[in-house]
């Protein structure tokens, strides 16, 4: 099993892409995903960054790290989004160990908090992260919005 980040791995762009479309995206948000990760390979860049757990030749899971969720609170950032292990992973602490490369990589960038949006309750807790309060999406929905110390 390994963990790659797609600047230090660009070769992974398509494969990642996806993968990220696949279990997260809609006809609306695919492009959205395609043009992330299109250009989120530049190391110029500070954000984003994505990330993928490779078992073999496959990836089973991933997660980003972006300045902004498409949530209210444009105050916050960094932000952990699109976090997900395929589901015969799960329960091997795999979320853990990208989160806290995510969080290593949050600190490298100078920032001391993590956010991240959901609407599982006492997942994340478990993980470290607090509660913070609400945030509403522009297409109307409300979320959970958490923090965790990098």
């Amino acid at each position: 099993m390994k963990l790659l980040n797609l600047r230090e791995s660009p070769e992974i762009k398509n494969e990642l892409t996806n993968y990220l479309q696949a279990k997260w995206g809609t006809k609306e948000s695919n492009p959205v995903y395609l043009n992330c990760l299109a250009h989120a390979v530049s190391p110029e860049l500070a954000f984003p960054m994505w990330y993928a757990l490779i078992d073999g030749e496959k990836i089973i899971g991933c997660a980003g790290l972006i300045p902004n969720d498409f949530i209210s609170r444009m105050d916050l950032t960094p932000w952990l989004c699109a976090l997900f292990i395929d589901e015969a992973h799960r329960g091997k602490q795999l979320s853990r160990w990208l989160i806290e490369q995510i969080k290593q990589d949050t600190r490298k960038l100078g920032y001391q908090k993590l956010y991240l949006c959901t609407d599982h309750i006492g997942l994340y807790e478990k993980m470290g992260f607090d509660y913070i309060g609400d945030g509403f999406h522009p297409w109307g929905e409300q979320s959970r919005i958490y923090q965790i110390n990098s």
